[in-house]
């Protein structure tokens, strides 16, 4: 509907429908019809997959997720190679529902991967673009920027610390100049993505026929969920059920709830910086308003960078069985609802939550399992020992 409206000149944000960015448009009406001529749509599509593939391989080729500047994990030697990372997250069932469902969350996912891939490159310019391109799109990606800039200084002060001192101290190219201090390096990248961020929204205003229309349908749709569509998340069906009374109060407990995890996760794995990036893609693909079987298998794909701690985990069946069970029973609880009529939205909000349980589990079993891989690294002779979390 978007790209029709766009086609003949109206503005697509009118009718309430479209809720993407702006910049999609153009991009888009390149492409022929996709009900006529499939063909052009699919290989963009299929692309895009293997654009994030690569970008995923090289992510796994930097040896980040095994031996960052603080950190080296004893179990460096099982570390998955590039090409089963690459593989698993080009076969997993979520990546084919996902590039047959076509959405445009593809488009944000690449562009965390290339700010990920490119972070631990040391490239901090080009990442904090990336991150800024994936934020334009989808506004959850910013969250991300604790741990990417981290990353970048972390892996620029130990390519400094590599090449040596700088034969010339005029010389401020950031492949041979130590950055400065971590502050001052992640205030000068948070004023950069600002005006990426700027320059995105600017030139989104002149396609948009010089109107700031565009925000409050796009943003402002996922900061103040004005569309309860029931989805696999957790937000919809609260938000239905709740007092209008309340809803404003809920929506900042709600936001701040899954803002929070961004500093506090970064902060306690400090020294594992692109594991943070990792978990965090977890907690969005729980907890954002809008989550898609596409954000987990972002997540899934990019848990197989620490394939190494597999091992350590405690719980892998019970969750990956209870990820199982809700993805063979949601659709058929949606139709339930939705179309036999035979059941009501309680049907489907149930297996939604086990979905979301599956995933919480998932990711606090990965976090444990990282956790103990840090401590039996202090620690060798607790090394296969058991161990109580407190």
């Amino acid at each position: 509907e978007g790209l029709f409206l766009y086609a003949h000149n109206v503005s697509p944000y009118d009718g309430g429908v479209y809720h993407q960015a702006p910049l999609l448009l153009p991009l888009f009406s390149l492409l022929p019809n996709p009900s006529i001529h499939p063909l052009a749509t699919d290989l963009l599509y299929i692309a895009i997959d293997l654009l994030s593939a690569n970008a995923l391989m090289q992510i796994a080729e930097s040896g980040e997720s095994v031996s960052s500047r603080l950190f080296t994990s004893a179990r460096k030697n099982a570390q998955w190679s590039a090409v089963a990372v690459g593989a698993g997250y080009l076969l997993n069932p979520l990546a084919l529902l996902t590039t047959l469902a076509r959405p445009t969350s593809v488009l944000t996912d690449l562009f965390i991967l290339l700010a990920t891939s490119k972070a631990c490159a040391g490239h901090a310019l080009t990442s904090t673009f990336a991150l800024a391109v994936a934020s334009y799109l989808s506004l959850y990606p910013v969250l991300l920027f604790p741990p990417l800039v981290l990353l970048c200084y972390d892996r620029i002060l130990l390519r400094a610390s590599h090449a040596g001192p700088s034969t010339n101290s005029n010389v401020t190219n950031d492949n041979n100049r130590k950055p400065p201090s971590l502050f001052v390096f992640a205030l000068t990248h948070l004023t950069r993505l600002a005006l990426a961020l700027a320059a995105l929204l600017t030139l989104s205003y002149l396609i948009n026929a010089s109107s700031w229309s565009f925000i409050p349908a796009t943003y402002g749709t996922h900061l103040l969920l004005r569309d309860l569509t029931p989805t696999v998340g957790l937000w919809w069906y609260f938000f239905t059920e709740i007092f209008d009374s309340f809803r404003a109060f809920f929506l900042a407990v709600f936001w701040l709830h899954m803002a929070s995890y961004s500093l506090g996760i970064t902060i306690r794995v400090r020294r594992q910086p692109l594991f943070a990036v990792v978990a965090l893609l977890g907690v969005l693909a729980v907890f954002k308003p809008y989550p898609s079987v596409g954000d987990t298998r972002l997540f899934l794909g990019a848990l197989l960078l620490y394939g190494h701690v597999f091992e350590l985990t405690r719980y892998a069946f019970p969750a990956l069985s209870s990820l199982l069970y809700s993805a063979f029973l949601g659709p058929a609880f949606y139709y339930l609802w939705i179309y036999a009529g035979s059941g009501n939205a309680n049907f489907f909000y149930a297996i939604t939550l086990v979905w979301s349980l599956g995933l919480s589990v998932v990711l606090a079993d990965v976090i444990y399992a990282v956790l103990r891989d840090e401590w039996e690294a202090e620690r060798p002779e607790m090394k296969g020992r058991e161990a109580r979390q407190i």
